[in-house]
């Protein structure tokens, strides 16, 4: 039998947690599937030109057969996604995981199957997100008045910073270094990891641990592709993208520890915000938080609490 070919891509550079999950994952492949695989990973679609939302254009019309992208981008197609926008609720890696791999992970594969062209395979780490800005340390809401930041295209992303006094602006991760350098933003949040390989702190020489919110990548496939798929082949490409996730959050784990020395040693200043400075950001966007809460109905929130609190 001929091989099949699976194309994946991707849209940050070679140090990217997410570059290197893709590595891991074409080398399980050929571990679980052999010569039965056809396997590429176009890494970086960014540096011809195109912008990285394109590759969900590209795999659901069959371009390409899978890709990573954050699931805040097609919360407008499938509005339970929003349930991860939940600012300054998730506590650490582990329980955001026990969400991921539980039944509400299961429950949002289902609904993207059902009303997208795409089949969700698996979620990555996308990062625990913080605030870098140029103009000084951020350590209370009345700071952050009046400054321009660069957020994802989601609605409950930008009322959350609203509420801490950000005017939110859209700007798609091509042209996100730009922005930054030429100060069309004063500020933006993203992973430490996306901070430093983008070069963001050669510009904001301030970041603000926040972790007001883990970011969620899922593993997008064509779903004509994946019905396609003989059950064996299925099987060991499922096999080999959890070798290739297990990895790759272990990756995202790693990197926050070693993109924070390099940060400092570059002259950034890192703050962390205390108990009583966190609070004071979570009671200033606590009532947009219930708005996002309130957009999803009681069996949802139930399954996203009950496996945050790992019962």
């Amino acid at each position: 039998m001929a091989a099949i070919p699976l194309k994946f891509g991707g849209y940050q550079g070679p140090a990217s947690v997410h570059t290197r999950g893709g590595h891991v994952f074409g080398n399980a492949l050929s571990e679980e599937l052999g010569g039965s695989i056809d396997f590429s990973f176009d890494s970086n679609i960014v540096e011809r030109g195109q912008k990285a939302s394109d590759l969900l254009s590209m795999v659901e019309s069959g371009t390409l057969d899978a890709c990573y992208f954050s699931s805040s981008y097609l919360a407008s197609r499938v509005p339970e996604l929003g349930i991860f926008d939940q600012h300054f609720i998730v506590p650490d890696r582990t329980r955001a995981y026990a969400v991921l791999d539980g039944a509400l992970g299961l429950e949002l594969a289902g609904l993207m199957q059902e009303k997208t062209g795409f089949a969700v395979l698996d979620f990555w780490d996308n990062g625990f997100r913080h605030i870098s800005n140029g103009k000084g340390p951020l350590l209370a809401p009345q700071d952050c008045a009046g400054l321009q930041i660069r957020t994802l295209a989601n609605d409950n992303h930008q009322r959350v910073f609203r509420a801490l006094g950000f005017e939110p602006k859209t700007i798609d991760v091509r042209d996100l270094p730009a922005a930054v350098a030429d100060g069309t933003v004063d500020a933006q949040e993203n992973p430490l990891t996306n901070i430093y390989n983008f070069g963001l702190h050669k510009h904001h020489k301030h970041i603000t641990l926040t972790r007001h919110l883990i970011g969620v990548a899922m593993v997008l496939f064509n779903k004509d592709a994946v019905n396609a798929w003989p059950s064996d082949f299925r099987e060991g490409v499922q096999r080999a993208l959890r070798k290739a996730t297990l990895a790759q959050r272990g990756f995202a784990e790693e990197d926050d520890v070693v993109c924070a020395e390099k940060l400092i040693a570059e002259g950034v200043e890192i703050s962390e915000l205390g108990g009583d400075q966190r609070r004071a950001f979570v009671d200033a966007t606590a009532d947009e938080v219930a708005k996002t809460r309130a957009q999803f109905d009681a069996r949802l929130i139930g399954l996203f609490d009950e496996d945050l609190a790992g019962r």
